[in-house]
């Protein structure tokens, strides 16, 4: 058997930056195993597999997986499925609907950006943790925890960006994900963030459009205002715009076609 595979840079405006993501097209679904056995062969931090919808609610059905387990959202792969869909399968129209485990996800192609829709995780307040300071190699000024993810709240830029972390140690902790975040440098950022995921078999993602779900509801209530600019200062890097908008935010970036081609087995 052959299907097509795709894979994009999803939240950059050139390949090479950004996060790659892999997108498979389906007619119909194949078994649980077999998109586990395929993400893992990928072996991205995501990839995507979507279907036509089977109702009026939604254009298509969005899975995606990590190389070990499936998650319940997922934005670069979101975003790398919708890029995938406008220019490369000739989606007609500017707004595609996905149904996924998070609901419906809306993605809306605004010129060269595209900007989805999705649930916002506000963060709350969590105690310090210690072990958890150590494991990421620096010390956070505070900690909050979101529906997912841990959150290390760093003072300054740079102290995101010195982190080492000791990836065996953060698998240990019971937090899908860390992220850790500062405000931004001055150049037009208003915050800064990393993102380490070893118990999901990712130790450092370089763009997380899930993560931001978490920080635009907390930088936009500790900034004070709705429209926000961030970057993912991975190895790779990746500008992401967000908007906050109560029980929903919005996250837009860019996208570039990689690679075209199909797997057989």
């Amino acid at each position: 058997m052959s299907y097509p595979l795709y894979q994009a840079d999803a939240f950059a405006d050139a390949v090479f930056t950004g996060n790659p993501a892999a997108v498979m097209p389906l007619d119909s679904w194949l078994s649980d195993d077999l998109l586990q056995a395929i993400a893992a062969e990928n072996n991205l931090s995501e990839t995507a597999f979507f279907v036509p919808a089977r109702n009026g609610e939604a254009d298509f059905d969005l899975r995606w997986f990590t190389p070990a387990v499936e998650i319940d959202l997922c934005g670069h792969a979101t975003l790398a499925s919708a890029h995938v869909l406008f220019e490369d399968l000739g989606f007609r129209g500017d707004r595609i609907r996905f149904s996924s485990r998070s609901g419906i996800l809306t993605v809306v192609r605004r010129g060269e950006e595209l900007v989805m829709d999705f649930p916002a995780r506000k963060p709350a307040d969590h105690p310090y943790l210690d072990p958890v300071a150590e494991a990421l190699g620096g010390r956070p000024a505070a900690f909050a925890k979101g529906v997912r993810d841990l959150v290390a709240i760093f003072d300054h830029a740079d102290d995101v960006a010195a982190l080492e972390p000791d990836f065996r140690a953060l698998s240990r902790f019971d937090h899908f994900a860390v992220i850790a975040t500062a405000p931004g440098d001055g150049n037009g950022l208003d915050f800064v963030c990393r993102f380490f995921a070893p118990r999901a078999g990712v130790d450092e993602d370089p763009v997380t459009g899930s993560a931001f779900t978490t920080l635009i509801p907390y930088w936009a209530t500790r900034l004070g205002r709705n429209d926000l600019k961030a970057r993912q200062i991975s190895r790779r890097g990746g500008n992401v715009s967000g908007r906050f908008l109560g029980d929903r935010v919005e996250i837009g970036g860019q996208a570039r076609t990689y690679l075209k081609g199909e797997i057989t087995f």
